[in-house]
């Protein structure tokens, strides 16, 4: 995938994430229960664009954070 991509999503990723009023440990937390196996560090690497998502993953953030796709996935 497209670095300039992944960095893009990961931004739209933690705005929602401190918009939700959300640390990353809460975060990731809140994933393992629903039964994703991610850490804090993981989180902040996808944050940053180092990691990708899974679907799963991809999933349950946009049910955890009451997003959009089109929230997580925007360019602009």
């Amino acid at each position: 995938m497209n670095a300039a991509v992944e960095r893009r999503i990961g931004q739209n990723i933690r705005a929602l994430r401190e918009k939700a009023g959300l640390t990353q440990e809460q975060l990731s937390a809140r994933l393992q229960v629903r039964g994703c196996d991610i850490t804090r560090s993981a989180v902040a690497k996808i944050e940053v664009g180092q990691r990708h998502l899974y679907p799963d993953e991809i999933l349950l953030l946009k049910e955890i954070l009451g997003a959009s796709y089109d929230a997580i996935f925007s360019m602009e």
